[in-house]
């Protein structure tokens, strides 16, 4: 072999990367799982269509316990091989959080369901399995990948990745007006967000000469006179994108609708996991790759954690209790409100370093478990009160006593009060952060929004209890139930069987809940450790 062989040989090398399939592996064995759902979507038969949801349920499993291996978080892959220190994929200790909340959240999603996606109570058609769980799985994958993603262009990939089939997934419900309108603003709003972000990312791209998160906050402190406004636009734009991605006010005008009109388990999917996505990215531009522009980017987003749990907070309080698929925006409007205190700690971090994010993972944790339960309850109410009003609840506990517990602690976590002591920590964390970082002010505002909240979730939670309004005959199970419209006056809960995936839901969610009240330490100490 000639020098000149060997030399470009040696050159080859050089560019290879290697690859860490188990660093990789929760995302990758969530995207493989959606292929063979949609490719065996092929062959098995109508009849047999729930062994797809069985095979996405243990897939979402094996990709929960594929982070088991990367719990010591000190894995890395796709490493320049230049500079090793230099990586496209980390699997830190915040990666493993958020893809645990992920992954878990999904796996609650999927419970949830499995039982949309067989023919309905009314006789309509169900949702279509093949593409419901393919839609499900790949944008699991999606938002699975994007908190270990350490450079721009992965980052982007993604959150497209995760937000794409959650557009489908919004508008599968094939015939139904709501559902498509929910997904038409849905994508509106997503597009916009993707144009601004991705406006932003070349402008930045174009001032420092590199996609890496640590390279860009290298590079932005010397980026020379004539490309500052340059960088400075490419900032700006970038976490304004990211913003909508967290619904953010005042970019969460698609949140209630979407909601609304997306099919219950999708509602639950979009509050949780979409939410961790657009945080997740927001903390990774902001904390790692623009430090240096702390000053700016940390106000604004102080001043938008204010307006969007003030907001969130004053639409709930409007919700009327009679009007059809008030329990449903009622949670869309706290998820904004929620958005707002999980905003608070991550402007924290502009004052006090990346430490204060542990606060947001936290809460994000807290948040995800207690609004999923809430979510299966309602499915729970909806399968003989398809309008989904609060109305619809009273006398829940005289029926579904467990159920009606349920709920009431779900409410209270949310609203912070014991005995839903792991809400109440974690409000205690986020107010922390606020007064450590300086900003009193927003800790006033914060405090302010605790008190309006607890209006409208103790307000639910005594629904719950009151009598009922009339006695109304059992339905069978085969009945058809029809939408109500209108305003027409509450009634009781009618007793039927409650399908194994959905009491398995709201089983693991309950048990979650109380014992993170019993014992908050493990998320607290948990999220302490959610360091870059």
């Amino acid at each position: 072999m000639t020098a000149a062989t060997t030399a470009a040989a040696s050159a080859s090398a050089e560019l290879v990367q290697s690859v860490d399939w188990a660093a990789i592996a929760p995302p990758v064995i969530t995207a493989v799982v959606a292929l063979v759902a949609l490719v065996a979507d092929l062959f098995v038969p109508p009849a047999r269509r729930r062994l797809l949801g069985w095979t996405a349920i243990a897939g979402l499993v094996a990709a929960l316990l594929a982070l088991l291996p990367l719990r010591a978080g000190d894995r890395s892959t796709f490493c320049l091989t230049t500079d090793p220190a230099t990586c496209g994929y980390t699997a830190d200790h915040f990666t493993l959080a958020v893809q645990f909340l992920v992954l878990g959240g999904a796996l609650l999603t999927a419970l949830l369901s499995l039982t949309e996606t067989e023919r309905q109570r009314d006789g309509s058609a169900g949702l279509p399995a093949g593409e419901f769980w393919f839609l499900l799985l790949s944008s699991t994958a999606g938002a699975a990948l994007l908190p270990a993603s350490r450079d721009l262009a992965t980052l982007v990939v993604a959150l497209e990745v995760a937000s794409l089939p959650a557009f489908a997934l919004v508008g599968l419900r094939r015939g139904d007006r709501l559902s498509g309108e929910a997904a038409l603003k849905f994508f509106l709003s997503s597009v916009t967000a993707t144009a601004v972000t991705l406006l932003g990312v070349s402008f930045v791209y174009a001032a420092t000469g590199t996609l890496h998160l640590t390279g860009i906050a290298e590079a932005l402190p010397r980026v020379p006179g004539q490309l500052d406004t340059l960088a400075t636009a490419g900032v700006a734009l970038t976490l304004v994108g990211f913003a909508f991605k967290t619904a953010a006010v005042p970019f969460h005008f698609w949140v209630p609708d979407t909601y609304a009109g997306a099919p219950l388990p999708v509602a639950a999917y979009l509050s949780v996991v979409g939410k961790a996505v657009g945080f997740t990215g927001l903390i990774l531009v902001a904390v790692i790759a623009f430090p240096a522009y702390a000053d700016v980017w940390g106000p604004a987003l102080a001043v938008l954690a204010a307006l969007t749990m003030t907001a969130g907070n004053a639409a709930a309080l409007r919700q009327s209790a009679a009007r059809a698929l008030s329990a449903v925006r009622l949670l869309a409007w706290s998820s904004v409100a929620q958005a707002g205190y999980l905003l608070v700690p991550v402007a924290a971090a502009a004052y006090t370093g990346a430490a204060a994010v542990g606060a947001t993972i936290a809460y994000a944790l807290m948040y995800a478990v207690v609004n999923l339960g809430a979510f299966a309850v309602v499915a729970l109410v909806a399968r003989t009160h398809p309008a989904k009003r609060i109305a619809d609840f009273r006398g829940l506990y005289a029926t579904r006593p467990a159920a009606a517990l349920a709920l009431a602690f779900f409410l209270l976590c949310l609203a912070g009060l014991p005995p839903g002591i792991i809400g109440l920590f974690a409000k205690v964390t986020v107010f922390s952060a606020a007064v450590d970082a300086g900003l009193g002010w927003l800790a006033a505002i914060m405090a302010v929004n605790v008190v309006l909240g607890l209006f409208y979730y103790l307000r639910w939670t005594a629904v719950l209890f009151r009598s009922p309004a009339r006695t109304e005959a059992p339905v069978p199970e085969t009945a058809p139930v029809a939408v109500p419209t209108g305003t027409a006056t509450a009634t009781t809960q009618v007793r039927e069987p409650v399908p194994l995936p959905l009491a398995a839901a709201l089983a693991l969610t309950t048990v979650a809940a109380v014992a993170l009240s019993g014992y908050p330490q493990l998320v607290l100490g948990f999220a302490a450790r959610t360091l870059f």
